[in-house]
């Protein structure tokens, strides 16, 4: 953790937390916003695959919320990286990013990160190549979903970034 983010606490979400982490989605302008109840859902249970950074008073100033795969065990998909606006630019996406994985491999076996990005998201296609030059993986990409698959209006397709093999 760097001085900037020293004030700063990451551990596992509570179900407390949900309601702070549909509004910093919400603020992010950029990640599609769940309903309030899945955010709920996710901080209860995938709260082992997920990680919340806190201020001092405790509050969720940024979050990651993954899944294990179940029919891949040794990989985690990334659903949602989000800072508050007011924490922005301290390297704190990438803290939970680091701190999440290094977290599942000292529990199981952890070989690649998966997560998908919309074209010309460049945020999150700079943290996730980041994330892989750091760890000395290998970074891979295809269209996961085609646009034409979402059914709710114009949707930019869906890119899987693959990153691995890790070695923890």
């Amino acid at each position: 953790m760097t001085a900037a983010q020293a004030d700063l606490r990451i551990d596992r979400p509570s179900v407390a937390d949900g309601a702070a982490l549909w509004r910093i989605a919400k603020e992010s302008r950029t990640l599609d916003l769940n309903s309030s109840y899945s955010y709920l859902l996710w901080c209860r249970d995938f709260a082992a695959t997920s990680a919340v950074a806190r201020a001092e008073n405790g509050e969720p100033v940024g979050f990651v919320t993954g899944y294990v795969r179940p029919e891949n065990p040794h990989t985690l998909l990334v659903w949602q990286v989000a800072v508050d606006g007011a924490y922005r630019g301290r390297g704190l996406a990438a803290a939970l990013l680091d701190g999440l994985t290094a977290r599942i491999s000292a529990e199981r076996p952890l070989t690649a990160v998966e997560t998908t990005i919309t074209p010309g998201n460049s945020a999150s296609e700079r943290l996730f190549a980041s994330y892989a030059e750091r760890h000395g993986a290998a970074v891979t990409r295809e269209v996961l979903f085609d646009a034409g698959l979402f059914p709710d209006g114009p949707h930019d397709p869906e890119v899987l970034y693959r990153i691995g093999p890790l070695a923890f």
